[in-house]
């Protein structure tokens, strides 16, 4: 579609701007007026030719696919269609319906016999996913509708695994995107729309959970729009299908209203809207999305053929990040079919394929015919805005419950997750037992942690810091869009909460339900620790969604407020008697009968400064009779932090001991007088802590 406006219809727009401020709900948007819109205020503030002469505009990718007799694609004659083929990724923000959707195609498409019992949550296969229900990997599967075999790509929707959709969405031409009728769009809708229009994915609008008690479905289709127009590149992207659905239930429907029994409008609305995969002449060329593992036939590369088609037994080149070129034999070609993967004798262009064989192939690596090796860029991921230290355990009970403890396996391990989280980044530092490890956020950061721990490592982390680099000569931070939901009757809390961590409002939208929606840009340090200050603030009630949105300068210092530390101070065994000394001064974190060192953090007293108590200590024994001796002492149970809580706790001079079963708390420097050579060192550096 080519699109051409007069000077004298841009200005006329000008002209209505300038009396009166414009948004997506003022401009009446048919086809025409939301053209000449988008050329005289722009898309993104992009910069336009003289109007002197028709401007001329295109999309990135063909809004459907072409006739085959007439079309090239990419300056290549196209010789084929596959309309049998749609491949689609599922895009959105955490907990907005995207898997229990997938359960809902799965179910519906009779990819399960009628008496098998699936349960729910079909694709989160890993037991990390199910605890935290949330999706962290990124996924393939595939249904039948009628003559249609519909790919589908499961993406996670937490800011943090955003790397995870980043690298996936090239295998798609189209894409879900899914958007609670309650909460409306948030940070990750944000940052996956805009990721999706980079690469030209034909979008589907898809305004789930309709049937919530406090749902909106017309106000939260009416800020997708407003984001559409913010973050579109081009006009053809403004026009979306959109579909309303209770995922749950399994139903969709064009209206909220009108939903029917079935998914059925969303089947037809993807294969009527999804472009079709488009055949290109030449050879096989395809750029690896992903990897697995099987005991059988070891490493799996998978991706989407881009062009030609590929066999068993068929040699092809693989294209390094180098430029490097190896040639290798395929052993077998796989694809999806519902849950399973199924081996084929030929595989073509559209299609998504498991290639089993390349041994040492990584995610970014193209498959090309070895007799015209023709490499596809590299996949781009966003750099990550977190870092902490990994090292070896170095406390006094190192060695006890791991397997892999030593520096030559920490190291091991973290280098080899390298090869399909693309999001993280591995750094030795000048200590050979500690490593600088990078990623997108704590919790991006706290899932390769438990993780690792599962796998039965034992080490010690620090405290999670942002990433600052100097730019120009100046100190540059990376700053986040932070969302939050709260009552109303609690937003002066958490607005003088987000004000002590350097958080500038630019939003704030009352509901008629005595909700409110705060929209702040906060540097990411600020966000370091807030979550469980935050569900304190809001008694569990507040919803908090952020995304990185690049670096500004560095804002200033901020005073963190957290009560000192209740440390042990001798090693041995925790006693009720101790425990309740140690109560009289605050919270603690252990149970009688457990073992401790000197310098582990057992608990948080009342007040700032940190505390050192003898959680060993037993009650004396005397020939002196009381009537209540009898009478035993009574604990508070103990506050168990989870890892996430644990990482938000730790200070500067504090690490968190990781083992297959125990996370504890501990001082960097643990005795008392190497707590106090360390301080006097800092003080006389100026650094101080």
């Amino acid at each position: 579609m080519i699109i051409t406006e007069t000077r004298a219809e841009v200005a006329e727009w000008q002209t209505r701007r300038s009396q009166k401020p414009m948004s997506a709900r003022t401009c009446g948007f048919d086809s025409r007026s939301r053209h000449i819109w988008i050329r005289a205020f722009g898309v993104k503030n992009r910069a336009w030719e003289s109007l002197e002469a028709p401007v001329w505009r295109h999309r990135r990718r063909p809004p459907h696919p072409p006739s085959a007799a007439a079309a090239t694609y990419s300056g290549r004659p196209v010789t084929n269609i596959r309309h049998d083929i749609r491949n689609v990724a599922i895009i959105a923000h955490v907990d907005h319906g995207k898997t229990t959707l997938v359960d809902a195609l799965l179910k519906q498409s009779h990819t399960f016999r009628e008496n098998q019992q699936v349960g729910t949550l079909i694709m989160d296969t890993n037991d990390l996913e199910r605890e935290k229900g949330i999706t962290i990997l990124a996924k393939n599967t595939s249904i039948r509708h009628q003559d249609v075999t519909i790919n589908i790509i499961d993406t996670p929707g937490h800011a943090d695994f955003g790397g995870e959709v980043e690298r996936v969405l090239n295998m798609a031409d189209g894409c879900l995107l899914l958007v609670d009728a309650a909460e409306g769009p948030m940070p990750q809708t944000r940052f996956v729309l805009r990721k999706a229009f980079e690469v030209g994915l034909r979008i589907i609008v898809v305004i789930n959970k309709v049937d919530r008690a406090n749902a909106n479905p017309r106000g939260a289709l009416e800020r997708v729009h407003d984001l559409f127009l913010e973050l579109a590149e081009d006009a053809d992207q403004l026009v979306a299908p959109v579909i309303y659905a209770i995922a749950k239930e399994g139903r969709a429907g064009h209206t909220p209203e009108t939903l029917e029994g079935d998914l059925e409008p969303l089947f037809q609305t993807i294969v009527e809207h999804i472009p079709a995969p488009v055949v290109e002449a030449g050879g096989l060329q395809m750029l690896v999305a992903n990897r697995a593992y099987d005991d059988y036939t070891g490493t799996m590369a998978i991706g989407r053929i881009s062009r030609g088609s590929v066999s068993p037994g068929d040699a092809v080149a693989v294209l390094d990040a180098s430029g490097g070129a190896r040639r290798v034999k395929v052993v077998q070609v796989l694809v999806y079919r519902g849950l399973e993967r199924v081996a084929v004798p030929k595989a073509s262009a559209g299609d998504i394929v498991l290639l089993t064989g390349l041994e040492e192939v990584a995610i970014g690596d193209t498959i090309s015919d070895p007799e015209s090796p023709d490499p596809l860029p590299r996949i781009e991921i966003d750099e990550p805005t977190v870092r902490m230290t990994f090292g070896v355990n170095t406390s006094p009970f190192t060695g006890r419950e791991g397997t892999f403890s030593t520096t030559r396996q920490l190291r091991a391990r973290l280098f080899r997750e390298l090869d399909t989280n693309l999001g993280l980044h591995v750094e030795d530092t000048s200590a050979t037992e500690r490593f600088q490890v990078s990623g997108r956020g704590e919790l991006h950061l706290a899932v390769l942690i438990e993780t690792m721990r599962r796998e039965g490592y034992e080490f010690e982390v620090s405290r999670p810091e942002a990433i600052v680099k100097v730019i120009n000569g100046q100190r540059m931070e990376p700053v986040e869009r932070l969302t939050v939901d709260v009552p109303e009757e609690q937003v002066g809390a958490v607005t003088e909460a987000l004000g002590k961590r350097r958080a500038e409002m630019i939003e704030i939208q009352y509901d008629r339900k005595g909700g409110v929606r705060l929209e702040y840009v906060i540097p990411t340090r600020g966000l370091i620790g807030f979550r469980n200050a935050f569900l304190t603030l809001t008694a569990g009630n507040g919803i908090m969604g952020s995304i990185a949105i690049g670096y500004r300068p560095w804002a200033g210092e901020f005073r963190e407020q957290r009560n000192g530390a209740l440390t042990a101070s001798s090693a041995g065994t925790t006693l009720t008697y101790g425990l309740a000394g140690a109560q009289e001064r605050g919270a603690t974190f252990i149970e009688p009968g457990e073992s401790v060192y000197e310098g582990m953090i057992v608990g948080v007293q009342k007040r700032p400064g940190d505390i050192r108590v003898n959680v060993c200590r037993e009650k004396k024994q005397s020939n002196v009779r009381s009537s209540t001796s009898d009478i035993s002492v009574r604990l508070t149970p103990a506050s168990r932090l989870s890892l996430e809580q644990s990482l938000d706790f730790l200070a500067d001079d504090e690490l968190l001991e990781v083992t297959p079963k125990h996370l504890r708390l501990r001082k960097r420097h643990l005795t008392e007088v190497d707590q106090s050579r360390a301080r006097r060192a800092a003080e006389a550096s100026g650094i101080g802590r």
